[in-house]
C-alpha cells in the first residue's frame, strides 16, 4: 500500500483545519449577508455578488492549505509559523460573528486588519524559504485585503 508524503499529509491537515474554521464561522454568523441588517447597509460599490464570497473562500483556503503544508516542511521557525497560523485561524473564525451576528463592524474591522497583517506576515516572513511557492498565499492576501476594504467602507459610510 502506498504511503502519503509528509507534504500531502500536511496539505490534508490544513485543508481540514481551514474548511472546519470556515464551517464554524458560517455557523456563528447569524443571518449573515442575507439578513436585513447587512442588506440595509451602505456597502462599497465594489462589493462582489454573494456567490463570489463562497467561491473565493473555497479557493483561497485550498491554496493556503498548500502554502502552509509546504511552509511547515521548509521554514526553520516551525513553531512560530504554527502559532501565527493559529492566531490567524482564530481571527478568521471570529470575524463572522463579530460582523454579522453581533453587528459590530468597527470591531470586525479591527479583526480583519489583524487577519490581513497576519497573512502578510506569513507570506513575507517565510516567503524567502519557499521561493515561488509563496504564491500559494497570494489569493488569501489579495482577498483579505479586498475584504478589509469592504469592511472599512461599511464602517465609514454607515452610522453606528
Amino acid at each position: 500500500m502506498p504511503t502519503l508524503s509528509t507534504t500531502t499529509k500536511n496539505t490534508l491537515l490544513f485543508l481540514f483545519l481551514n474548511f472546519f474554521g470556515l464551517a464554524l464561522g458560517g455557523l456563528m454568523m447569524g443571518e449573515g449577508p442575507g439578513g436585513d441588517w447587512y442588506q440595509n447597509l451602505n456597502r462599497a460599490p465594489w462589493t462582489p455578488p454573494a456567490w463570489v464570497f463562497g467561491a473565493a473562500w473555497f479557493t483561497l483556503m485550498a491554496c493556503f492549505a498548500v502554502f502552509m503544508a509546504v511552509a511547515v516542511d521548509r521554514v526553520p521557525k516551525r513553531q512560530e509559523l504554527l502559532v501565527v497560523y493559529g492566531v490567524l485561524w482564530l481571527t478568521n473564525l471570529a470575524w463572522n460573528p463579530i460582523f454579522f451576528n453581533w453587528q459590530l463592524p468597527w470591531w470586525g474591522l479591527v479583526d480583519i486588519v489583524a487577519m490581513t497583517l497576519l497573512v502578510a506576515y506569513l507570506a513575507f516572513a517565510y516567503g524567502r524559504y519557499l521561493g515561488m511557492r509563496v504564491l500559494w498565499a497570494m489569493p488569501y492576501l489579495i482577498w483579505i485585503s479586498t475584504a478589509t476594504s469592504l469592511n472599512a467602507y461599511v464602517c465609514f459610510n454607515n452610522s453606528f
